[in-house]
Order: structure tokens, then sequence, then C-alpha cells
């Protein structure tokens, strides 16, 4: 991206009056180790991201505005979104994928990849994050029809357009960029060799991303990503691309996992308590439903899962936030001391 238009990034109005005063406005464009490529009205910089952003817990992501000076970012402006999950490791941090995102797109093929309880994980992180979720279903070369994987799909995506692509072919390709217009932020997500890369190399029109070989057996492919980036293509639209992600842990999203499973929390509103445990009560809506065969007890078990994980992620959260509190007061009570025997 030689010269930006910050408009036509989606800087406006609203962004330009939290920007402190003499600060540069400027559009994180690519991550790297504690510095990014950050897009400005001269062009794209490298600039630094200072340690004391890691200290107070605050990530600088690719879609952020930050305001620049001395060739580092002094400040992060509001989110209008954010696409957060767990880190990976053990420690209980957040670690947000993109920022100020209006489509995520979440990529799985037709092939091996295809796992209906990781799609429900993704879309309780989008229901979260303030985004849009849409479904990519890629690769469907592969197979005659795709309509059954496609019917699948929707199964567990109550009101999120389903969209069957093939890079290849170029199959679908058209209906999905059609979605990305002038201004509009999306991203893409999903598992390494499920095909991101090919697409924003399709959407681009040119090789913008390296693609790598995927085995057939199972989908997997080497992480030929190996940084987020957000690529400005040619109708205006703006898509950033990420390394595939193998394992989708949640951080807080109680909301989102509502959004997600929303025919069974509209099931739960007609149960006859409303302390229903969903588990042998009569006039248990959620039960009936399995019965029926409406709700099958694979997403009911799903449901209940997601439900128990936020719950243990909250209790970590509380515990952290209690750590960090007595932390504070331990300092404050040590300069105290301090300032005493110092009079």
């Amino acid at each position: 991206m030689p010269k930006f238009d910050l408009a036509t990034l989606g800087w406006d109005a609203d962004l330009a009056s939290h920007l402190t005063a003499n600060l540069q406005p400027a559009r994180v464009v690519a991550g790297h180790r504690g510095e990014v490529d950050v897009a400005t009205e001269d062009g794209r910089i490298r600039v630094a991201v200072p340690r004391r952003f890691a200290r107070d817990g605050q990530d600088v992501a690719v879609g952020d505005w930050v305001g620049l000076a001395t060739g580092a970012v002094q400040e992060v402006l509001p989110r209008r979104s954010a696409l957060i999950r767990h880190a990976a490791g053990k420690a209980t941090r957040a670690q947000v994928v993109a920022a100020n995102v209006d489509i995520v797109f979440v990529v799985t093929s037709v092939g091996p990849d295809l796992d209906l309880r990781r799609l429900e994980r993704y879309l309780v992180t989008i229901w979260e994050s303030g985004a849009r979720p849409e479904l990519i279903l890629s690769k469907i070369d592969r197979v005659d029809d795709a309509t059954a994987f496609a019917r699948e799909v929707a199964t567990v995506a109550p009101d999120v357009p389903v969209h069957t692509v093939s890079a290849v072919t170029g199959e679908g390709c058209d209906a999905v960029l059609a979605r990305i217009t002038r201004g509009t932020t999306a991203v893409l997500v999903g598992s390494s060799g499920v095909g991101k890369s090919t697409l924003l190399n399709r959407f681009a029109g040119a090789d913008v991303m390296s693609t790598g070989e995927v085995r057939l057996d199972d989908d997997e492919g080497r992480h030929t990503t190996t940084h987020r980036e957000l690529i400005l293509l040619p109708n205006g639209g703006i898509l950033i691309d990420t390394p595939g992600i193998r394992e989708l842990q949640l951080w807080s999203a109680e909301e989102g996992l509502e959004a997600a499973f929303s025919d069974i929390e509209s099931l739960v509103a007609t149960c006859r308590f409303s302390d229903c445990s969903h588990e042998s009560e009569p006039g248990c809506a959620v039960q009936a439903a399995i019965a029926d065969g409406t709700l099958t007890e694979q997403r009911y078990a799903s449901w209940r899962k997601l439900q128990a994980e936020l719950q243990v992620i909250a209790a970590r959260q509380d515990a952290l936030v209690a750590r960090d509190e007595k932390r504070k007061w331990k300092l404050l009570s040590a300069d105290e001391k301090t300032r005493t025997r110092n009079r």
C-alpha cells in the first residue's frame, strides 16, 4: 500500500474526535514482535509499541486506529468491535485477533476440516465481538454438490449467511466479495489449510499472501500465513488475513453464547419453570425439542459445555482481577511506608 487515503480505510469524524491533539492518526495493518506496520496519510511505516501497553494488558491489534508520535504508538482509539479469544497457553490473558471489523468470515472446507462444534465456538466469539458472522464453505470443487454441506452448517448457524465457494473455479467468490463493500472491514478466520490466503489473493487480484500445500486426508496445511495483515482490495473493501487457528479458546462471551444458540435460548424462554435445569423437569421445552428431533443431543451438549467453559473462565478472570487489586494495594502501602520513614 503506497499512499493511503485514511477515509478509504474507515477514518471519520467520530474517530477524529477521540484522537489526542498533536498525534498522527494511523491504522494498524500488520503486527510484529514489539512493532506494528501502520497506514498513515504519508504511507506505510513501521513503529514501536511501547511496553506499557503489555503491562496494562492492552493489545495493539491489526485493524486498530492509533495515535502516533516520535515513531511509536501513543494511544489506541476506542474500538467499534474486537474479535477476542483466550490467548494460547495456560495464562489467563485475552488476545485481540482483529479490531474494528464489520464482518468475520469463518472459512472451513467441505473436507475433513468441517466440524460443527468448532463452528459453534467461532460463532460465540464473533457474536460477542460486535461484528457480524458469515460462513464460507471452501473447496467445493472437490465435491459434486455442496448443498448437503451447506444445509448441515446452517443447522448450527441460525440467521447466519453461508457461502459455498471455490477459489479454483471462482464459483461463489463474487458473492463473497460483494459483501466487502467500499469501507467495509472483514477478516478471514479458520484452520490452517482451508484456503483463506487463496481467497484473499483472488479478491486482491494478486498474490499478496503466501499459500501452501495441504494434506488431502485431513486438510491440515502449513501455517503459510505467519502474521495478521490488512489488505486494501481493488473494490475499496478492506480484508484481514490471519494465521490458522488450531484451537479457539473462549474469552468473556455470555452474550455471544446467547446469540449463537438463539434457537436453544428461545426454547429456554418457554420452559414451564423459570429455574428449569433442562434435565428432567416436567414442561421442559429443551428436552421436548430433543425428543421430537428439532434439537440434536450434540448441539444441546455443546451449549452445556460452552456454558461451563465460560463459567470457569469468568472465575479465573475474577481471581486475576482480585490478584491485581491486591498487588496494587501492596504497592500503595509500600509507597506510604517509604514516605512515612522519610518524613
